[in-house]
């Protein structure tokens, strides 16, 4: 999975897009300020910079420039400094493309997405026979695309980021609201578990990738 550096001072917002970037399947390491942001960056192993432009300890913009410099990391503005001098800023630093607070998530995973296709990052996840490109936003099973509803999709990208771990009914119905935008109740929930199921199993009565977990919820098997 791709791995990020979020570099931005606020504990609130570093915990929110942390917790929603790893359920979308990537790894996030975060940095309060410019020096800490520039020995982690110096460090290695990042796929892509999000960055505020202002710092306890210095600015954005010197982190981008010397992360371009370094590695050619792709970068992501991420600040409430949205005006045209910050926006152009950003751009003369080398910045890969400028978002304003407030955001909204998806959008906001959808330009990540953009950015690591550009670059040619973005890792497909994988488990067992199965294989998801977030680039294309697409899912596969032993190399054969699945015609899976933006439901479904979104649905096996849950379970793909969280391999091995048990996801609640109420966890799933609470991030399909999220990720989707729409009301997802109950009914919907396990219908849709079925449909995936159909699809992604050899057996869907007898299904060996997505284990119901009696009493908490299900699992894709990590091991498989």
């Amino acid at each position: 999975m791709a791995a990020i550096l979020l570099v931005e001072d606020d504990r609130s917002i570093v915990e929110n897009l942390q917790a929603f970037l790893r359920r979308e399947g990537f790894q996030v390491e975060a940095a309060g300020g410019q020096a800490e942001a520039l020995a982690l960056a110096a460090r290695g192993g990042f796929d892509l910079v999000l960055l505020d432009v202002s710092l306890p300890d210095g600015n954005g913009y010197a982190v981008c420039r010397a992360v371009k410099e370094r590695s050619g990391t792709p970068v992501i503005f991420l600040t409430a400094s949205g005006d045209e001098y910050s926006v152009v800023g950003g751009f003369d630093a080398g910045c890969d493309d400028y978002i304003a607070k407030p955001f909204r998530p998806r959008e906001l995973l959808s330009r990540i997405r953009n950015v690591l296709r550009r670059a040619g990052g973005a890792p497909a996840l994988t488990c067992g026979p199965l294989r998801l490109d977030p680039g294309r936003a697409a899912a596969y099973k032993d190399g054969r695309e699945l015609a899976l509803s933006a439901l479904e999709y979104r649905l096996l990208l849950l379970f793909l980021g969280n391999k091995g771990a048990v996801l609640t009914r109420s966890c799933l119905l609470e991030e399909l609201w999220d990720m989707a935008g729409d009301y997802v109740n109950d009914n919907t929930l396990t219908v849709c578990i079925k449909r995936l199921r159909d699809k992604i199993e050899d057996d869907p009565q007898n299904p060996v990738l997505l284990k119901t977990v009696r009493g908490l919820g299900y699992r894709l098997e990590a091991g498989v």
